[in-house]
């Protein structure tokens, strides 16, 4: 078992989930279960997907849940593409949440990778 809370994917997706919240304070109240409630829920998905894959007993379903952590990535992606064409996101904000969010991806695509491939044979 590893401990999720030392991974700075994890960390970094815990403040962005944090920052999603912060951001979907402002939508609409019509929004309030529609796409603040989607938003939400794709991105506290993504660290929690991290902290249960990190439980398994094996690097093959560690990857799984990193898989999950990755589509719950896109889905936010494109909730917010969404909320910036329908005017709830100011462009700033918007090109500031994409650049977070893609490291987050890259990260989380790195880690899946790294636990998948074989230990170096030492000879």
């Amino acid at each position: 078992m590893r401990d999720f809370r030392n991974l700075a994917v994890w960390q970094k997706s815990v403040e962005f989930a944090k920052e999603i919240y912060r951001i979907t304070e402002q939508f609409p109240g019509k929004e309030r279960y529609g796409l603040c409630s989607q938003l939400q829920r794709a991105a506290v998905s993504i660290p929690s997907s991290i902290a249960e894959g990190s439980s398994r007993r094996t690097s093959i379903d560690f990857a799984r849940f990193l898989d999950i952590a990755i589509g719950s990535a896109f889905e936010v992606e494109t909730q917010l593409i969404i909320s910036n064409q329908i005017g709830y996101l100011e462009k700033e904000t918007f090109e500031k949440l994409l650049a977070e969010l893609a490291i987050i991806q890259k990260q989380t695509n790195r880690l899946r990778t790294a636990i998948l491939e074989p230990p170096l044979s030492k000879g």
